[in-house]
């Protein structure tokens, strides 16, 4: 069994899908070489991303490649309604155009993973601070009407 006792995937586990997935592409490269080339020279930089990204579940790689595979459709249509020989395939690849949209399209990924968490960071610290002026002044109101002294502490003593 490839699994440890917490349920993941151990080294063995992990080898095992790195070897699989290496025989795939050699499969895939072997029966549609075509495919495999525009593939490859448009997910370069989701490639890329994959090697580096050392956090658990490679949050940043899986959004360059999700977002550089959108960039990828096109050219793989155009590619298959030519014959999917590897002639169309450079052909394609060798397009500024073609390579300019796919890997702005995975640029587009990996700037989102760049700048999301200082978006929501921002809007959760906004929320807070309008929260936190809601409960003064309602503290305020509930003070006045009470007629209560707004210098006594927030607690009473002994807690």
């Amino acid at each position: 069994m490839a699994g440890t006792a917490s349920g993941t995937a151990g080294p063995s586990g992990y080898r095992s899908v790195v070897w699989l997935s290496g025989l795939a592409c050699g499969v895939l490269a072997a029966i549609a070489p075509g495919i495999a080339t525009l593939g490859a020279g448009l997910l370069a930089p989701g490639l890329v991303a994959l090697k580096l990204d050392q956090e658990p579940g490679r949050p940043m790689a899986r959004t360059v490649l999700t977002c550089g595979l959108a960039g990828c459709v096109q050219p793989v249509i155009t590619l298959w309604n030519t014959g999917q020989s590897f002639g169309a395939a450079v052909a394609i690849l060798s397009d500024p155009a073609t390579i300019g949209i796919a890997w702005g399209a995975a640029a587009a990924g990996w700037l989102m993973t760049q700048i999301a968490p200082l978006i929501i960071r921002a809007a959760l610290e906004a929320a807070a601070l309008a929260r936190a002026a809601r409960l003064r002044a309602a503290r305020g109101r509930i003070v006045e009407a009470w007629g209560l002294d707004d210098k006594a502490p927030d607690h009473p003593p002994g807690r």
